[in-house]
């Protein structure tokens, strides 16, 4: 199995994060602000990548610490568990609709870390959530992970719909970048013999 553990504690956050990429879509999700909780349950349900994450933040300041280390520690994670990435699909794509919104996400496990981010939100919040700190949890995601990941909401207006279309989307691209590939014989997906740098 699969397995990455993290833990990571500051005067900010105090966090453990366990993934399992090859679990069947088990979460375990607490990190003091609803609405990220649900995107991460939708991200490990549709990935099928098993998520223990468990958050302490200050929140009594603002969203910001918690949002973003959540995603440095769950992405230090993937990354631990990916190991030495041999075998693996490496791409994951997915269209990925919710009613009237279309999102596509696009991921190379590429060990170099890129965001290109086409998404906007016509309101301030998502339940509590600052949706300002949505496109800072995914490239706080790819940075850590070391993704080169492309985001864009093709159309759309529900701002719900466009947050979790993009979090599913990214789970069913994860969900084959991550897979094994057993015609690649265990190799690394790259001439250079290595991913990243």
């Amino acid at each position: 199995m699969r397995t990455g553990r993290t833990e990571r504690k500051t005067k900010e956050t105090d966090i453990l994060v366990e993934v399992n990429l090859d679990g069947t879509g088990q979460y375990d999700i607490s990190t003091g602000i609803g609405f990220l909780d649900h995107m991460v349950e939708q991200f490990s349900r549709h990935s099928l990548i098993d998520v223990t994450l468990k958050v302490d933040g200050d929140l009594h300041v603002d969203q910001h610490h918690t949002t973003e280390d959540s995603a440095i520690a769950l992405g230090q994670a993937l990354s631990d568990a990916l190991g030495d990435k041999a075998g693996i699909g490496r791409y994951g794509e997915a269209h990925s609709p919710m009613d009237e919104t279309m999102a596509r996400v696009v991921v190379d496990i590429s060990g170099r870390p890129y965001l290109v981010w086409k998404a906007r939100f016509t309101q301030e919040k998502l339940g509590e959530w600052d949706t300002e700190l949505i496109e800072h949890w995914f490239h706080s995601v790819a940075q850590s992970a070391g993704l080169t990941l492309h985001c864009q909401v093709l159309y759309g207006s529900n701002n719900h719909h466009i947050c979790e279309a993009l979090y599913k989307g990214f789970a069913r691209a994860m969900r084959q970048a991550v897979e094994l590939d057993a015609r690649k014989g265990g190799a690394v997906p790259s001439t250079k013999g290595q991913l990243g740098g």
